[in-house]
């Protein structure tokens, strides 16, 4: 995969210099959001198939840290195999829309800017290293691309949450 189709996200659009600082700026974008509308507005599912707003930024906060084990691990061991985070059964098991949104948005911001800080002493050999990654289909993957990968999953959800929030916004009074 190196583009989106849907969000118009292009893998070869972002150096790998620019990752940490896009990253610590998308958390922002979610702090903003998880602060920023009501909890009502944050919980609701007012689209079919699709999660809350608050669930996504739970969704976003895991990814970060997920990717930023992977991404230590894949420093020290050759060419490890990374197994699906299991995205789906943690919006129930770990209660994602019981959260706290102000604590989300702050783990959030601490998770982009813990990965963001690994990923700045990276070296051109440390962003080259292999690893096998699991999405969209298990293909042997770089370090560059899984973080690309995560500055798309922060990018491509922050649309999920903007259409969420506006579809859940209470309309005018009749």
């Amino acid at each position: 995969m190196d583009r989106c189709d849907e969000c118009a996200y292009r893998y070869d659009g972002v150096a790998v210099t620019e990752i940490p600082d896009l990253l610590v700026a998308l958390a922002g974008d979610y702090r903003v959001r998880l602060r920023g509308a009501p909890s009502t507005q944050l919980r609701a599912h007012p689209l079919a198939a699709t999660w809350s707003a608050l669930e996504y930024g739970c969704h976003v906060r895991d990814v970060l840290g997920v990717q930023h084990e992977r991404i230590r691990r894949a420093q020290v061991e050759d060419c490890p195999e990374f197994e699906p985070m299991g995205r789906d059964e943690r919006v129930t098991r770990d209660r994602y829309n019981r959260q706290a949104p102000h604590t989300v948005a702050d783990e959030l911001g601490s998770a982009a800017a813990s990965l963001a800080e690994t990923l700045r002493h990276l070296d051109d050999r440390a962003w080259q290293r292999p690893c096998v990654y699991s999405w969209p289909a298990r293909s042997r993957r770089t370090i560059a691309w899984m973080a690309r990968h995560t500055v798309h999953e922060a990018i491509h959800h922050r649309r999920d949450v903007d259409r969420v929030l506006a579809a859940a916004r209470p309309g005018p009074s009749r």
